[in-house]
């Protein structure tokens, strides 16, 4: 019985976990069909993309380009049995979030709650924030079950209403750290949500080859370039290492503050060691942890709440026995052990995060101390085949068996 993933966009190259588990899911007998609120803006896919095979289905992302349309699922909305509650809880949320938003999301579930493929019996929301409410208002319209995957930002910039009302009305819920868990589990029932990890799957990270002795210090950052990945940070880290270190710094990412991290490089002196790069396949960033020394995020709490929750990347880093500087911050400290598969500071501490650095491009055997302990540490205990074999089981699907029935769980 198919299940409808309600994504915010797809494919997305920042959200290779999604993928992954979709393609896990599909592996073990779930049969899923995408919904994207938004078409893809990104040339490039990951491997993982072209394996998927599920079809998909776009919204209209904005109502007004679609006005044909989003008036067809109005007038068939309005003609389903749950109409009245759907309409009653827009509204009510209309009321508390008056925003255009908001009603983008009313007018897309019900261009979804008409469009959907007939046999689909339950919908599952990656997200708790907008694709949470599209997903909530067609279950509502169609009588469906649904289900949540919460994750990052979207749990830390949601209000608690509307998360307590979300997870009210879903089936079960699931998030990817402990401190998520934690944030959730106290606006709702007891054992309604659960800690699921994303993990990775290894069979896509091989061992990396013998590094490279010579040169400078090759420093890698992989994360957009917005507040909440702390490249600034790292910026003034760097440049309050000793002058005689011989290092280089590459950041992989897009993202809007860009053309102000290059600038903020240029005043502290080293924009010539440091080499920033737009996003980039899957492919092509394991072969930048191959060329890498050290790997760095300093992760943070943004202004508005957002924060990362266990970041992919450092997983990543980590199978390639890449030596990982990080924050303490939301599940961080989850993957990483402070001096034992790792080093953490605290956020926005250029000067913790500038004497992290500057031990280990010193201490090269510390490097691969590390680097090999923390890649023992995520090939033992975070392979994403446990995580997709909870969700299975959550779904109705046991692994090893044809069972394709989705219920409650």
């Amino acid at each position: 019985m198919p299940v409808a993933f309600v994504l915010k966009g797809y494919p997305r190259l920042s959200e290779t976990f999604i993928a992954q588990e979709i393609r896990g899911l599909e592996t073990l007998g779930l049969d899923i069909r995408i919904v994207s609120l938004r078409t893809p803006t990104e040339r490039d896919v990951h491997p993982v993309h072209r394996e998927i095979k599920a079809p998909v289905l776009y919204l209209p992302e904005y109502l007004y380009r679609a006005p044909r349309r989003v008036w067809r699922g109005l007038i068939a909305a309005h003609r389903l049995p749950g109409w009245g509650a759907a309409l009653r809880t827009f509204l009510r949320d209309l009321a508390r979030d008056p925003t255009p938003n908001r009603v983008r999301r009313f007018g897309q579930a019900c261009v979804l709650a008409h469009e959907i493929w007939p046999d689909v019996t339950a919908l599952h929301a990656h997200f708790i924030h907008t694709p949470a409410s599209v997903a909530r208002y067609v279950a509502l319209l169609r009588g469906l079950p649904w289900t949540i995957s919460a994750h990052a930002k979207d749990i830390w910039t949601t209000p608690a209403w509307e998360k307590r009302e979300k997870l009210a009305s879903s089936d079960w819920a699931v998030t990817c750290s402990r401190a998520a868990e934690q944030e959730l589990s106290r606006l709702t029932t007891t054992g309604k949500v659960g800690l699921v990890y994303h993990g990775l799957d290894l069979h896509r990270f091989p061992p990396a080859p013998p590094r490279k002795a010579e040169g400078p210090v090759r420093i890698l950052t992989v994360g957009r370039a917005v507040e909440k990945k702390g490249h600034d940070v790292v910026i003034d880290a760097l440049a309050m290492l000793p002058r005689e270190l011989d290092w280089r710094w590459t950041q992989i990412g897009g993202g809007a503050l860009k053309s102000k991290l290059k600038a903020r490089a240029a005043r502290a002196g080293i924009a010539d060691r440091c080499t920033f790069v737009g996003s980039r396949s899957q492919a092509d960033i394991v072969e930048a942890y191959h060329d890498a020394d050290l790997f760095v995020l300093a992760s943070r709490v943004a202004r508005d709440g957002d924060r990362d929750g266990l970041r992919n990347v450092l997983m990543e880093a980590q199978t390639q026995a890449l030596p990982c500087v990080a924050t303490r911050v939301s599940g961080v400290p989850e993957l990483i052990e402070d001096e034992v598969t790792g080093m953490l500071v605290e956020p926005d501490d250029p000067a913790a995060l500038a004497r992290a650095l500057e031990a280990l491009i010193r201490n090269p055997a510390r490097r691969a101390f590390l680097g090999k302990a923390g890649e023992r540490r995520v090939r033992e205990a975070f392979s994403s085949d446990a995580g997709i074999a909870a969700l299975a089981a959550k779904f109705g699907i046991v692994a090893g068996t044809d069972t394709r029935t989705a219920r409650r769980s």
